[in-house]
């Protein structure tokens, strides 16, 4: 599992950090170079309440970075955004 956190630093200070948002991306299953993926966006504040779900499938594993499976997951939980 691939767990996405995203905090917020008040004015820099990590010891203020406050996580705002979570994504979840599971395996769930493929060949060693394509995966295909469960995305879960969580409530804020919640490590297990769905806000939104949705899917990667066919993810070429070994041609790119872990950056473009995160935009592709993005984008399949929130299709409205162009």
């Amino acid at each position: 599992m691939i767990v996405i956190k995203i905090e917020l630093w008040p004015w820099g200070f990590e010891s203020r950090k406050k996580e705002i948002g979570r994504m979840l991306i599971d395996n769930q299953g493929g060949t060693h170079t394509r995966g295909d993926y469960r995305v879960r966006v969580l409530r804020k504040g919640s490590e297990t309440k769905v806000l939104r779900e949705g899917e990667v499938k066919d993810y070429p594993r070994q041609s790119y970075t872990i950056w473009r499976l995160i935009c592709r997951a993005l984008k399949s939980t929130f299709p409205e955004e162009k």
